[in-house]
């Protein structure tokens, strides 16, 4: 098999709402020539960072062994204690076999995967996909879901996109509909110049700085180990009324009081730590942890706890933040009347399922008046995508 490159598209200016719709349509009644694949042959890693990580992980756990991770930073990373039982190897130095005997899995998605692929290409690989494009096609063993594919779309689903185009307040965010939709229904890899894919200030755009202020009550539904919220804190100074962070992996949520010691908040009455889920009602849910940033609330999952809706937790937001692994909109849906009571600033993830496409960026801009709402992409491969519900008197603009 040789190694297919996605179709790459540039564009030199920015879709008004009427180009937006010409170009869905383009997209809509193109073939997609890509499909989930099954490991067939032994896998290499291309790329050892977080993502190379949660890769070899999640082979680990769907049983198929991993046994060379290539990466520029070979040298360096092969005595850190995650990798010292791999064999980790600089691209120069991959011997002509493994270019031809086996899959790699590209786990890469800060940069654009295009210019990698092409590289990959010329340095002799012959069988490369995105490793994303692997994980889809074990979705019935492993809840990982950001290689989703989007099915061909119905009228509805045409007539419900070009709502949301419509209702974005800027062409950055028609733009990045675009290209969303663009990976996830064709992969395709369109890019706009004046829009850049920015990988260092998601959930903090300039857009919710201007908003944000020192009395803020932030809420951060899937805390992880912390780093938004030591982002919230830099950001802010440590001014602010109160946090609370919901974090049911216990791993990550050991880890997250390491952070919150580093920072100072742990005797702080400010903050509120909490290990449950959150969804639509209040009940029990069933989690599959250990998954690092992907463990979710699934089906799959072995674990059972007390799930919350927002609506029901002693907790005032003027701040919230959702990176749930798809589980953003029914989060959203067990918190409308905080939301219409409070009008807090509102950043979710919108890439780990179909919903991202319409109905997430609908609910919310048809249940909020007088917000502005923005999408913005701050990584590659149809993954990043972040909505950004900004209510219009927060704005010093």
């Amino acid at each position: 098999m040789i190694l297919q490159h996605p179709i790459a598209r540039q564009f030199s200016r920015l879709p008004d709402p009427a180009e937006a719709r010409r170009m869905l349509r383009r997209l809509h009644s193109a073939p997609c020539h890509a499909a989930p694949r099954r490991v067939d042959k032994p896998v290499t890693l291309y790329g050892a960072g977080n993502l190379g990580r949660l890769a070899h992980a999640y082979f680990q756990r769907i049983g198929v062994t991993v046994q060379t991770v290539v990466d520029a930073n070979a040298g360096t990373l092969a005595n850190t204690p995650f990798w010292e039982q791999t064999r980790l190897i600089a691209p120069e130095d991959v011997p002509n076999k493994l270019k031809t005997k086996t899959l790699l899995a590209i786990s890469i998605a800060n940069d654009p995967f295009t210019p990698v692929a092409e590289y990959l290409t010329r340095q002799g690989w012959q069988d490369a996909v995105p490793f994303y494009d692997i994980a889809e096609a074990y979705r019935d063993r492993h809840p990982l879901s950001n290689g989703w594919f989007a099915d061909p779309f119905s009228d509805t689903d045409l007539d419900r996109i070009e709502t949301v185009m419509d209702g974005w307040h800027d062409a950055v965010s028609r733009a990045h509909h675009l290209q969303f939709i663009a990976w996830r229904r064709l992969r395709q890899e369109w890019t706009f110049s004046a829009a850049p894919v920015t990988t260092d200030d998601r959930f903090f755009i300039p857009e919710v700085l201007d908003c944000l202020n020192h009395e803020e009550r932030f809420i951060d539904l899937g805390a992880h180990t912390g780093s938004v919220t030591r982002r919230f804190c830099q950001l802010t100074g440590g001014h602010f009324s109160e946090l609370c962070l919901i974090e049911p992996d216990r791993t990550s949520l050991e880890q997250l009081e390491v952070t919150m010691d580093e920072l100072g908040l742990c005797d702080d009455s400010r903050l509120r730590v909490m290990d449950c889920g959150i969804a639509a009602r209040t009940g029990m849910g069933r989690f599959y942890e250990g998954l690092d940033y992907a463990s979710q609330l699934t089906p799959l999952g072995k674990r059972k706890l007390p799930v919350v809706a927002l609506d029901d937790l002693e907790f005032t937001p003027t701040f919230i933040k959702l990176h749930l692994e798809g589980g953003e909109l029914d989060a959203l849906k067990g918190a409308e009347q905080t939301l219409l009571s409070h009008r807090p600033i509102v950043v979710a993830t919108s890439y780990h399922n179909v919903q991202g496409l319409w109905e997430l960026p609908l609910w919310l801009m048809q249940t909020l008046p007088n917000y502005r709402f923005l999408l913005r992409l701050h990584s590659w491969c149809g993954t990043g995508a972040v909505i950004y519900a900004l209510p219009n008197e927060r704005s010093s603009h």
